[in-house]
């Protein structure tokens, strides 16, 4: 299973690949969380931080 498949925490059901299919619909985080209140702000930002992060290393190979 990857990253973006597994639920944000444990104690939620939330996968990861749900913020971002919110975020290309042009909905904002606030959204997100509000539709999604078991996933706390912090850890959906540390998510975003990665992702970016990862998706900035894979363009310097």
């Amino acid at each position: 299973m990857s990253w973006a498949e597994r639920p944000f925490s444990t104690g939620t059901r939330v996968p990861v690949r749900s913020l971002f299919d919110y975020l290309e619909r042009n909905y904002t985080l606030d959204e997100f969380l509000g539709n999604f209140p078991s996933v706390p702000r912090e850890t959906a930002v540390r998510v975003l931080e990665y992702s970016g992060t990862e998706l900035l290393a894979g363009s310097r190979k």
